[in-house]
C-alpha cells in the first residue's frame, strides 16, 4: 500500500525538476535577447555603400570580401557576448579592402560559448580560401581560442584565452586598449601565459574595451582617447600585417 504514495512522491519531484529545467531554459533565452548591443547606423552605412568591398549577408555569417576578386587569406571572427554582429563590419571593412575576406558569425543566442559549431561552419563562406585565421573579441575571443587548433592563426581583440595553447606553434596576435576597462591591462599580462611565447602583443593606446566595435558604450569600460578614424586604422594595419604572414 505504500507504492502508490512513494511513486506520487517521485513523479512530483520529476515533474518538478523539469518545470525548473525548463524555466531555466527560458531564463537564459530570454536574457540573451535583452540589452543586445546594437551597431551603430552611420559606420554601418559607411560599410554598405564602401565601393571596394563586397557585403554578403550569408548563411555562415557576414562576409566582408575585396570587390576586385577572391583573397588567399581569411579572417573569421566572432562578436563579444550580446553584441550586434553588424557592429565590427566598420572595423573589419580595411581588411577586406587589403584583400582579406571577413566572415563574422552570428552566435546563437548572441552568446558565442552557447555556439557549439566548428571553424568549417563559418570558412565554408569562401571555399577557395587557403589560410584561415580565427578571432573574436572579448569573450568572442575566448571562443576563438577554443577554435584556434582548427586554424591557421589566432587573432584577439580586448581578449585572452582561457584554454593553454603555450605549447602550441600557431600565430596569435594579441590586441588590447590601455583605457579597457573589462578586459584591462592587468588581466590581459595575467592571461598572457596562456599563448605562445612569439605571440605578439600589441596595446593600443587610447583604446577602451568598446574600441573595437562600433556598437556604443558598455557599462563598465573606460574612456577612450582614441578617435574612431585612428582606431580603424591601427587594427587594420596590425591585423593585415599579421595575416599576410601567412600567404606563402
Amino acid at each position: 500500500m505504500q507504492k502508490k504514495p512513494r511513486r506520487r512522491i517521485l513523479t512530483r519531484i520529476l515533474w518538478g525538476v523539469a518545470l525548473v529545467l525548463v524555466l531555466a531554459v527560458v531564463g537564459v533565452v530570454a536574457w540573451s535577447q535583452i540589452g543586445v548591443m546594437v551597431a551603430e547606423p552611420e559606420p554601418l552605412a559607411e560599410v554598405r555603400d564602401n565601393p571596394d568591398i563586397t557585403v554578403t549577408d550569408a548563411p555562415e555569417g557576414i562576409v566582408l570580401e575585396p570587390a576586385d576578386g577572391a583573397s588567399d587569406v581569411g579572417l573569421v571572427f566572432i562578436p563579444g557576448a550580446k553584441v550586434d554582429p553588424w557592429g565590427y563590419a566598420a572595423l573589419l571593412q580595411g581588411l577586406a579592402e587589403d584583400g582579406v575576406t571577413v566572415v563574422i558569425t552570428r552566435p546563437w543566442l548572441n552568446l558565442a560559448f552557447f555556439d557549439p559549431r566548428g571553424l568549417d561552419s563559418f570558412t565554408s563562406a569562401a571555399p577557395d580560401v587557403d589560410a584561415w585565421a580565427v578571432g573574436g573579441h572579448s569573450l568572442g575571443g575566448v571562443r576563438a581560442c577554443q577554435l584556434a587548433p582548427d586554424a591557421d592563426a589566432l587573432v584577439l581583440f580586448a581578449s585572452y584565452c582561457a584554454n593553454d595553447l603555450s605549447d602550441s606553434d600557431l600565430p596569435v596576435l594579441s590586441l588590447s586598449g590601455s583605457e579597457d576597462g573589462l578586459s584591462t591591462p592587468e588581466k590581459i599580462e595575467e592571461a598572457r601565459p596562456q599563448l605562445p611565447a612569439d605571440a605578439k602583443i600589441v596595446q593600443i593606446d587610447g583604446a577602451s574595451h568598446a574600441s573595437f566595435g562600433d556598437y556604443g558604450p558598455q557599462a563598465g569600460d573606460g574612456t577612450p582617447s582614441i578617435s574612431d578614424e585612428d582606431m580603424r586604422a591601427e587594427v587594420t594595419d596590425e591585423v593585415d600585417g599579421f595575416l599576410q604572414t601567412l600567404v606563402p
